[in-house]
């Protein structure tokens, strides 16, 4: 993992409080966490990428989340279309 910060996630870094950077380093991958140890990144950069790659995960949730829901949303229109199907056929 040859990655930089991007500065716009490095200026979020420094602005997180004792508690987010807390909560933020326990989430940290093994690699990150790695790097700090071994001086090749700073606190700070490292924090950077994290939130970083968790805004990318986020957006990947997020469309496969909504790729989800067309799916379930057109399942649920064709089960409604059955079911009144059915009862027309019934009366």
């Amino acid at each position: 993992m040859k990655r930089k910060p991007d500065e716009t996630y490095l200026e979020k870094a420094k602005k997180l409080n004792k508690e987010e950077v807390e909560r933020l380093q326990c989430r940290m991958r093994i690699k990150l966490t790695r790097r700090t140890e071994d001086k090749k990144l700073t606190d700070m950069e490292a924090l950077a990428i994290q939130l970083e790659l968790e805004d990318e995960e986020l957006e990947e949730w997020r469309e496969e989340r909504r790729k989800l829901n067309e799916k379930l949303e057109k399942q649920e229109a064709k089960l409604k279309a059955k079911v009144a199907e059915k009862e027309k056929e019934n009366k």
